[in-house]
């Protein structure tokens, strides 16, 4: 879910959420704007050579970032943030000489705004988000007035961050939160879904695979215990109702090189996000791995092990260090595969699907967290704190670009197809309770 690390696409605001849009796959453009995908991205003068910190960098999500950006724009600068100076001057090794390591410990105020001092952006890709009790890297942007994306995951943390809203405004400081891959793109998927009518938009539904950890190692393995210690909240026809975490099973078909896989209920934060700014009355989101045991194993934690254990990060953390030699093991034959299936119905009975698969998520993850980067670069990114479906957080007419960038190196990209063109068999959960 890089923030999933953990590979994020949005409906309404100030648009009509069910206007035509054309299908849309991977195809290159002739469009100068567009003919720039894949090569070299040619910054505003103002912000060509720009200091970009990427927290997290010398992991696997913040490692693939900070090289997704370095090969799209060498003119930028990169500082590598971590902790562990050996892992940062590898990482610094493979982006090159317009980079270096930053010592930065997030948990540390002084330590961040340390690190801030001349910094134009800051990418916070430094997980787990979840319980995590304060956004003091986006607390430390705001006091340095530097741009900040990250790659949250979690709900609780988004909507602290969404907080700081008006402190973002006055400080005249952009920031996006939940600006990955999932969610982040796959927002922007959701908005990419338009029909011809002008039926409203009523019910959406994310699903998501990714084979093993997806690459991403202990972090996003944390992650996952976390998120069975939260209560699954989704809306049914406007109503906020409660479920329990990797229950309400269904088997989705993500289309060529994935096929069927079986996705389970859990709390994601653009559930909330796209039913509040987007106004859909009933979303919901789950999410499943392979091999298939894994599904069983974290079923049988959700039911055997209390909320509280699940809850606590010191406990998760433990367990991660005892189940992560084995999960490397099983990635090694596994692969990362990652796929997104995107659904919306809107009340004229128009359904539309986005599909989006790539064979690795940590090069996946990498490509569509440097798309939010570049579009706030360029401009798009208004004062405030912004979930990526907001238009202030993308302006419109970035949109298109930021999902072709992310999309590079997809071998399933569509948008806006009927639904009958993936074929899916969902299940009501029971007492006429349909998410």
């Amino acid at each position: 879910m890089a923030g999933a690390s953990s590979v994020y696409m949005h409906l309404k605001s100030r648009v009509s959420l069910c206007n035509a849009t054309a299908a849309v796959t991977s195809s290159p453009s002739s469009s100068s704007a567009e003919a720039q995908i894949g090569n070299r991205v040619q910054l505003p003068e103002k912000t060509r050579n720009s200091r970009v910190l990427v927290l997290g960098g010398t992991g696997r999500v913040g490692g693939s970032t900070a090289i997704a950006l370095s090969k799209l724009c060498p003119d930028l600068q990169i500082l590598v943030g971590g902790r562990n100076r050996e892992k940062g001057a590898n990482m610094v090794a493979t982006l090159g000489g317009n980079s270096e390591f930053s010592e930065v410990n997030i948990d540390n105020v002084k330590s961040l705004e340390a690190a801030l001092k001349d910094v134009d952006l800051v990418v916070h890709a430094a997980g787990p988000f979840q319980q995590a009790e304060k956004c003091t890297v986006l607390e430390a942007a705001l006091q340095t007035k530097t741009a900040y994306v990250d790659v949250c995951d979690d709900t609780a943390y988004s909507l602290r961050a969404k907080s700081f809203n008006s402190r973002a405004l006055a400080a005249n400081v952009p920031a996006i939160t939940t600006g990955g891959i999932y969610p982040g793109v796959s927002n922007e998927l959701v908005r990419a879904a338009r029909s011809e009518s002008k039926g409203k938009p009523e019910r959406l539904r994310f699903y998501y695979y990714t084979a093993g950890t997806g690459g991403a190692g202990p972090t996003i393995l944390a992650t996952s215990f976390l998120l069975l210690g939260e209560e699954v909240v989704a809306f049914n026809k406007g109503e906020k109702i409660k479920l329990k975490p990797y229950s309400g099973m269904l088997t989705i078909d993500f289309g060529k090189g994935i096929g069927k896989k079986d996705v389970y209920l859990l709390n994601l934060p653009e559930v909330r996000s796209t039913h509040e700014v987007l106004g859909v009355p009933t979303v919901s989101a789950r999410f499943g791995t392979s091999p298939f045991f894994w599904n069983w194993g974290m079923a049988a934690m959700t039911s055997l092990l209390p909320a509280e254990l699940l809850r606590d990060r010191s406990k998760v953390q433990q367990m991660v260090d005892l189940f992560d030699p084995v999960v490397r093991r099983v990635d090694s034959i596994a692969g990362e595969r990652v796929s997104m299936r995107v659904d919306l119905e809107c009340s004229d009975g128009r359904n539309t699907v986005g599909i989006f698969s790539h064979k690795r998520l940590s090069v996946s993850v990498g490509n569509a967290t440097a798309a939010f980067v570049l579009a706030i670069l360029e401009g798009s990114t208004k004062p405030g704190v912004w979930f990526p479906e907001e238009t202030e957080g993308i302006a419109i007419e970035a949109r298109e670009l930021l999902l072709k960038r992310a999309a590079q190196g997809t071998f399933n990209f569509v948008m806006n197809k009927p639904s009958w063109m993936v074929e899916t068999n969902p299940k009501e959960l029971g007492l006429g309770i349909y998410v």
